[in-house]
């Protein structure tokens, strides 16, 4: 008998395209769904050490629903580099000012912190609003 690992070996085209509505659904569960998605863990050859996702079209980003008192609470850090220049803002003010960054870093801390990241991130397209600017894609429609 011959001990053989199988490898993934995913290539462009054959990564699938997924569109999934955020309107009213809870941010930690729209975003592992994704995050799974993005690594390729929903299929059955999955590599861990492999990029072997699919795309992921996000529609309504803006309309994400939180539980609880977060809206107010959930702060969200970014620093200068210079001492003392740490900027903190509420989940309500980064919802008004760039609401594709609540999914964006929510996805972000559920994937591996190492070079896939990047990629994976870069299959990621969130779009505010209904309209899905990828529908030449033929992307398949998912849900929670």
């Amino acid at each position: 008998m011959k001990k053989t690992t199988l490898r993934q070996n995913v290539i462009n085209e054959d990564r699938k395209w997924f569109v999934m509505d955020a309107k009213d659904k809870t941010l930690g569960q729209i975003s592992t769904k994704i995050a799974n998605i993005l690594r390729g863990k929903d299929r059955p050859d999955y590599t861990p050490h492999e990029d072997g996702g699919a795309y992921m079209v996000v529609l309504n980003v803006e309309k994400v629903r939180v539980s609880g008192n977060k809206e107010i609470g959930k702060k969200y850090y970014r620093h200068s580099g210079y001492l003392g220049h740490l900027k903190t803002e509420s989940l309500e003010v980064v919802r008004e000012k760039n609401p594709t960054r609540i999914l964006e870093e929510a996805i972000s801390g559920m994937l591996p912190k190492n070079k896939l990241r990047k990629h994976q991130m870069r299959r990621l397209r969130l779009v505010v609003g209904s309209e899905n600017p990828y529908e030449a894609q033929k992307p398949e429609k998912l849900e929670l």
